[in-house]
C-alpha cells in the first residue's frame, strides 16, 4: 500500500512538473495576446470617471472569468473528440492575430492625428453633456470590453491548447485551467494598476516630500508613454507570434526559415525572430485585404438590394 501510494505521488510530482513546463511554455506563446489584452482593456476604461475605473475594471474582469469558463471546456472537448481541428483553429488563430495587427498599422497609417484628436474632443464633450446617459454609457464599454475579452481569450486558450494537444488528459486540463486563471489575475490586476498610476502619480506629487514629489511627476510624465509601449509592443508580438503560428503550421516555410537560421549561427534567433514578424506581417496584409474586399462587396450588394 505504501508503495502504492509513493507511486501515485511520483505521478502526481510528474504531473505537476509537466504542467509547470507547459504552462511557462503556453504563456510564453501568448505573450502576443497578453501585451495586447493589456492595452485594450487599459484602454476600455478612458473616459470613464476616475472613482469609476476600478468598478469598471472589475466588472469586466468578472466577464473575462465566466469567457474562459466557457472557452477552456469547449477547447478540452475539441481536444478529445476532435484533435485534428487543433492545428487549424491554431492557423486561424494565428491569422486573426495578424490580421489585428495589420489593421492597428493601417489605422494609423491612414488616420492623421487630427482626426484621432477630433473623435477624442467628441468623446470628451459628449461625457461632459448632462443629457448622456453615464450608466449606459458605462455599461456599453463593460459589454464592449467583454467582448474583446472572448476574441482575446479565444486566441490564448487555442494557442495553449496547440502546446498541450499531444499531453494527456489532465495535464491539458491543468494546464488550461492555470493559464485561464493566470490570464485573467495577471491582466486585470496589472490593467487595475495602470489605470490607477496617474491617481497614484497624483498623490505623490502633492506630498510634501520633494523626493516623493519627483517621483509622481515622474510617473504622471511616464504613464500615457506607458500605454503607448504597451500598444506598440502588443501590436509587434502579435506579428510575431501570429507568425510563428502560420509558419509551423507550413512545413515547408518551416523548413526554409530553419535553415536560414541554422545559416546565420550565433545572430540565428533574430532571423527567426524577423521571418516570424515578416510571415505575420504578409500574412495580416493578405487577411485584411480580403476582409476589406469582402466589406465592399457586401456594401455593394445592398446598395443595390
Amino acid at each position: 500500500m505504501a508503495s502504492s501510494l509513493f507511486a501515485l505521488l511520483d505521478d502526481i510530482a510528474t504531473i505537476l512538473d509537466d504542467v509547470a513546463v507547459l504552462t511557462k511554455v503556453a504563456a510564453k506563446k501568448t505573450a502576443g495576446v497578453l501585451g495586447d489584452d493589456l492595452a485594450l482593456n487599459a484602454q476600455q476604461v478612458t473616459g470613464v470617471a476616475a472613482d469609476r475605473e476600478l468598478p469598471v475594471v472589475w466588472a469586466v474582469a468578472k466577464g473575462s472569468a465566466v469567457n474562459k469558463a466557457i472557452l477552456v471546456p469547449a477547447a478540452l472537448a475539441i481536444s478529445a473528440l476532435a484533435p485534428w481541428a487543433v492545428i487549424p483553429l491554431l492557423m486561424i488563430g494565428g491569422a486573426f492575430l495578424c490580421f489585428e495587427g495589420f489593421e492597428k498599422v493601417a489605422h494609423r497609417l491612414l488616420h492623421s492625428k487630427a482626426e484621432d484628436e477630433a473623435h477624442h474632443q467628441e468623446l470628451t464633450e459628449a461625457l461632459a453633456n448632462p443629457a448622456i446617459d453615464l450608466v449606459a454609457l458605462e455599461r456599453d464599454k463593460i459589454k464592449g470590453a467583454i467582448r474583446t475579452d472572448f476574441i482575446l481569450s479565444a486566441e490564448i486558450i487555442v494557442i495553449s491548447l496547440g502546446t498541450v494537444a499531444q499531453s494527456n488528459f489532465t495535464t491539458r486540463v491543468a494546464v488550461l485551467v492555470g493559464i485561464a486563471v493566470l490570464m485573467t489575475v495577471g491582466v486585470y490586476g496589472l490593467v487595475a494598476g495602470i489605470v490607477k498610476l496617474d491617481d497614484f502619480g497624483l498623490y505623490l506629487s502633492r506630498k510634501a516630500s520633494a523626493g516623493a514629489q519627483a517621483v509622481g511627476r515622474g510617473i504622471l510624465v511616464a504613464a500615457p508613454w506607458l500605454m503607448k509601449f504597451l500598444s506598440v509592443a502588443g501590436t509587434a508580438a502579435m506579428f510575431l507570434v501570429g507568425g510563428s503560428i502560420l509558419a509551423h503550421g507550413i512545413p515547408p516555410l518551416h523548413h526554409a526559415m530553419e535553415a536560414a537560421a541554422h545559416a546565420a549561427g550565433a545572430m540565428g534567433w533574430l532571423v527567426t525572430m524577423l521571418l516570424d514578424a515578416l510571415v505575420g506581417i504578409v500574412a495580416g496584409g493578405l487577411v485584411l485585404a480580403v476582409v476589406t474586399l469582402f466589406q465592399r462587396l457586401r456594401g455593394a450588394k445592398s446598395a443595390h438590394a
